[in-house]
């Protein structure tokens, strides 16, 4: 017998049958159809035909379901109910479907909605959870029209924003040089006792204390001194945050160290966590606590983990998951034709931090990754295969982009990125050369964009030193006069509170060396809740940065705590979100201002006042799918048993992509938490549920166009339209 007949025989609970008693009265129609129903197939097509007769009332929710496509323009004409017929059918042409479920360490999981509804009604089995009955009640709801969304107006929008001071508040910087003070003076006993040390961070025979603790605060501004004294042990984080981590907390870090789970927290990233926390700002700093603090679900699962990005895992010789040839396994990462990523074999393999629902935790549990500093630096092997590398850059029909990540690529020193960039330059003067004799329309790609990846303004922005925005000035000058034409620093900060007065210095001076700053937010749960993302883009503007992504959290059961749910990025999106819409009329604006880094802020500031915007929306809200790219294309196909919802997700139309992408379909994702754990999760750390209330109904996604600001330059030639380094 299979797993999942065995579980159509368990009875449900108490708590499913007063839910399922509760949906059977306010749907009188699904309660004959159930009851009437011989078995499961008749349950079925009576459910069909009453939700197609519905749905045809509407031709444009008919079409859209109808396409295996449905396009922006289509989505945008569905009503309220459309959303969830088009779920009620879904589910049934998807039903007894089986997939693989990650979460579940590759159980197989079946979704027949429909069965366990009629399993319960005329067995009272079927195992089905009460966050499934839950979430079919809202369903059902939304389909018969007694629920209809209550989207929040600007003044509320505003009024949760309000709950998130920046890191640049006056009162929360007394707090963390409150929070300053405490860590040096540990940090000083620690010298002391012996049990720190480090060569190029000590004290003079005979210093008082006095004299050791305004060494401290000179020392405090240099990266390097961040990184020597970084906390690994969950005894000395306990210490550093003044005793307050509560005994649970303590007991989940302690089982992460004995799991070898690194620990890596920088003093200044935790001066910034609250210890006395502040009536005005309660639940400000969650959003950077939980990248600290590990969850049990990420215990539990390291050792387990299983890697998300496909294309990554490569073997000597064959494709990736996208197709691509690379010449490398562990230095060049590729997904699309246009751009690879470039992960060097230095310190830049590195982070200030590391964060919980890190994407690349499976490198750590492999041993990849790690925070031995010392033996990431590149040995005298590494600028023979940086040339080997930039020849795959030089030698591609179509890449034009490069992104430097790692890790952090300012983890790297100044000497190991300036050999980086200058590889970079020559490879893309040679490719330019090279271009003057080939004919119009063979023509390669020319490099176009240079970013670097970089959490360290938030992390550590002292690493963003005078001496690195002149290198980063001298490269964009002469990489200007052959062509290239973005130059990008692509950050991730979490929160409005990561934005403090070091970070914004650090962002001025890139500015000033002619580097755009775009941001790339994780939507954690933490960073999930209402006005907290448009907050950030707020504060992210008003210190000049472009907002870029919102991701969905990556991976499976191991970031389950700090997953939000697909709709909630839907409802941000549609409710939130819109508050920042740019107004056609202003794009070529807001393009233009690549071309003026240094006075980014001043070009934000000007165009939120005339459009009279809280903040510039230039982000997409996404998920980073293996194989695919990044898309919020999805309609919901299915829910397990304990309410956890099936997504297919289709690749983002608005970009291209490998050829691969015509014999891979759909990709199915099956998220880790039902929508109510998540919103009992939001509900645990203060949030109201009821001003969510409408998440249960957003089932149907689709990607945002892509801002004009981030579209590649056009060339004055035709490029060739053939593929290199390609098997498909």
């Amino acid at each position: 017998m299979k797993e999942a007949d065995k579980l159509d025989k368990i009875a449900i609970t108490v708590k499913s049958h007063r839910l399922l008693k509760q949906l059977l009265q306010e749907n009188p129609m699904l309660e004959e159809i159930m009851r009437n129903s011989k078995n499961e197939t008749e349950a079925l097509v009576g459910v069909q035909q009453w939700v197609m007769e519905e749905l045809k009332k509407n031709p444009d929710a008919y079409d859209y379901y109808s396409h295996e496509h449905g396009g922006r323009e289509r989505f945008e004409k569905l009503q309220w109910k459309d959303y969830a017929a088009i779920r009620l059918l879904d589910y049934i042409d998807n039903a007894g479907r089986e997939f693989p479920d990650h979460n579940l360490r590759g159980e197989i999981a079946v979704s027949n909605p429909i069965k366990l509804l009629w399993l319960a009604v005329n067995k009272g089995t079927g195992g089905a959870k009460p966050y499934f009955f839950e979430d079919m009640l809202h369903l059902l709801r939304q389909f018969s029209g007694t629920s209809t969304p209550a989207p929040p107006d600007a003044e509320q929008v505003r009024a949760w924003m309000d709950r998130y001071p920046p890191g640049t508040d006056p009162r929360i910087i007394k707090l963390r040089e409150e929070n300053r003070e405490r860590i040096i003076n540990i940090l000083i006993d620690l010298i002391d006792a012996g049990e720190m040390t480090s060569n190029k961070y000590r004290f003079s025979e005979g210093m008082s204390h006095e004299q050791k603790f305004l060494q401290m605060l000179r020392w405090w501004n240099e990266h390097t001194f961040h990184l020597h004294f970084a906390i690994r042990t969950p005894d000395l984080l306990n210490r550093m945050l003044g005793e307050s981590l509560d005994p649970d907390t303590m007991k989940i870090l302690y089982a992460a160290e004995e799991k070898g789970i690194p620990f890596f927290v920088n003093p200044y990233y935790l001066s910034l966590l609250h210890v006395r926390v502040p009536y005005f700002a309660i639940g400000a700093d969650l959003a950077i606590r939980h990248y600290v603090v590990y969850s049990q679900q990420l215990i539990d699962e390291f050792g387990h983990i299983v890697a998300w990005e496909k294309e990554d895992k490569v073997r000597p010789g064959e494709p990736n998951a996208a197709g691509w040839l690379l010449p490398s396994q562990k230095n060049v990462h590729r997904r699309y034709p246009e751009v690879a990523i470039l992960i060097p074999d230095t310190v830049g393999r590195a982070c200030g931090g590391l964060c919980s629902s890190c994407q690349r935790m499976y490198d750590f549990q492999s041993g990849h990754l790690n925070f031995n500093l010392d033996r990431l630096r590149p040995d005298e092997t590494w600028s023979e295969r940086l040339q080997r590398l930039m020849e795959y850059f030089e030698n591609d029909t179509q890449l034009r982009d490069i992104l430097i990540t790692g890790g952090d690529a300012l983890m790297s020193t100044d000497r190991s990125l300036r050999q980086i960039l200058d590889s970079i330059y020559e490879m893309a003067a040679r490719k330019k050369a090279a271009n003057e004799a080939r004919p119009d329309g063979e023509k390669y790609a020319e490099l176009l964009r240079v970013r670097l990846g970089s959490r360290l303004l938030a992390y550590l922005p002292q690493r963003i030193t005078a001496e690195l925005a002149s290198l980063l000035a001298e490269f964009r000058e002469k990489a200007w006069a052959i062509g290239v034409r973005q130059f990008v620093i692509q950050t991730h900060i979490e929160s409005p509170m990561e934005i403090t007065p070091e970070t914004r210095e650090a962002v001025r001076r890139l500015l000033d060396a002619g580097w755009v700053v775009t941001n790339q937010l994780v939507f954690t749960a933490a960073a999930s809740r209402r006005g907290h993302t448009a907050r950030l883009r707020e504060v992210l503007n008003d210190i000049g940065i472009l907002t870029y992504y919102t991701f969905t959290v990556k991976g499976y059961m191991e970031n389950n705590f700090n997953f939000s749910p697909n709709a909630r990025a839907v409802q941000e999106e549609l409710e939130e979100k819109c508050l920042g819409s740019i107004p056609a009329g202003f794009h070529e604006t807001v393009r233009s201002f690549t071309r003026d880094a240094s006075h980014m802020t001043e070009n934000i500031e000007a165009l939120r006042r005339e459009a009279d915007l809280p903040f510039l929306a230039t982000d997409r809200n996404v998920l980073n799918l293996p194989g695919v790219g990044k898309s919020l294309t999805f309609r919901v196909i299915g829910i397990t048993r304990y309410g956890r919802r099936i997504l297919a997700f289709d690749h983002d139309a608005t970009r291209n992509h490998s050829p691969i992408i015509h014999s891979l379909g759909k990709i199915i994702i099956i998220e880790s938490k039902s929508i109510s754990e998540y919103l009992q999760q939001l509900a645990d750390i203060g949030e109201n549920p009821q001003e969510y209330i409408d998440l249960y109904g957003y089932s149907i996604g689709e990607t945002e166009p892509r801002m004009n600001i981030f579209e590649y330059p056009e060339y004055a030639y035709e490029v060739t339209s053939a593929y290199s380094n390609l098997e498909v």
